[in-house]
């Protein structure tokens, strides 16, 4: 079907389109506004001297464990891989799926996600519904971690709420419930569903099997609690590592409800808003950046000299896996 055959949307879609654009913009502004307010009130003399004061060591070790999350994360490719029986070698799915990664927390999910998936793995030889049923897959397997492990959190109430905040922890808990039943629903799914095959906007879903299901959740619920790890470890192991954790997993969904590349200045509002209670906010700050910089920065160089090596590999007719493709 051509663009121009394409049915035109609705008045409801359009008002849809229109009210989720109101919103995102209204959030963006109110993350802003308390960003703004807050650095008025920041030491940042203090701030600069917690980053200084940071221990070398912990700063070695927090890396370490970044590569250790980045490590768990190229499993979810290594399952495309055998999700979708491709014969991309494994050092290259690993090379790719780590570079995407980089890119997508850093520059957003078209880029890294969808943009680089789709140009590294075609330039090994994978047709395009492929590399997409390579991507869903990875989607699927991040975010069903997230709904078991967060609304585990949530549930339980061990995610510090402010007072007067508009959903309260009531309706936090709720929500947690909803999400631990979504996890559990994909998994029924996965395990019980005789139609095997769905197709959702002209794309092919194919349900994975049960021991599938569980390596996902399992996987996505490692690299969720990896992160956490990291950042309760910058703060000095103070406040305790679950509520911290949950702190981290509202700040994921903010950033990326509001599309802001790197959750950048979303991730920062969060944590001042749920824990600013609890830790100084430059010692909470400095935590923050060091954690950019261990998780992000750092691991963005690495993504980038490695696609440079791969764009080389290709350019200079190196690349004896790029053959057509046998999927």
């Amino acid at each position: 079907m051509s663009t121009s055959d394409a049915p035109a949307p609705s008045a409801r879609q359009r008002r849809w389109a229109i009210a989720k654009r109101v919103l995102v913009a209204a959030f963006l502004a109110l993350v802003v506004f308390l960003l703004v307010r807050h650095a008025s009130t920041v030491d940042w003399e203090e701030v600069g001297k917690a980053l200084r004061e940071t221990d070398p060591l912990l700063l070695a070790a927090t890396a370490g464990l970044s590569l250790l999350s980045y490590g768990v994360y190229c499993m979810f490719d290594l399952m495309g891989r055998h999700y979708t029986g491709h014969h991309v070698p494994v050092w290259r799915t690993c090379m790719t799926s780590l570079v995407c990664y980089a890119f997508t927390i850093n520059l957003g999910a078209l880029v890294g996600g969808v943009g680089l998936r789709y140009r590294l793995y075609g330039r090994a030889g994978l047709k395009p519904a492929t590399v997409s049923r390579i991507m869903m897959l990875a989607v699927f397997t991040n975010w069903s971690g997230y709904l078991l492990l967060g609304g585990a959190l949530f549930a339980a109430g061990l995610v510090p709420t402010p007072e007067g905040w508009f959903i309260g922890d009531i309706g936090l808990r709720v929500i947690g419930a909803a999400m631990v039943a979504t996890a559990l629903a994909y998994l029924g799914v996965c395990a019980f569903a005789r139609r095997r095959t769905w197709h959702v906007r002209g794309h092919a879903v194919e349900w994975p099997g049960t021991r599938m299901a569980l390596l996902q959740l399992g996987l996505s619920t490692a690299n969720w609690m990896l992160m956490g790890f990291i950042v309760w470890l910058l703060l000095g192991r103070e406040p305790q590592y679950l509520p911290v954790l949950g702190v981290l997993l509202i700040a994921a969904i903010a950033g990326t409800a509001v599309h802001v590349p790197a959750g950048l200045g979303v991730l920062e509002a969060v944590f001042i808003a749920l824990l600013g209670g609890q830790v100084p906010s430059h010692e909470l700050l400095a935590a923050l950046f060091a954690y950019r910089g261990v998780y992000y920065l750092a691991p963005l160089c690495l993504a980038a000299l490695a696609y440079l090596v791969l764009e080389l590999r290709h350019r200079h007719g190196r690349d004896p896996e790029a053959e057509p493709a046998r999927t």
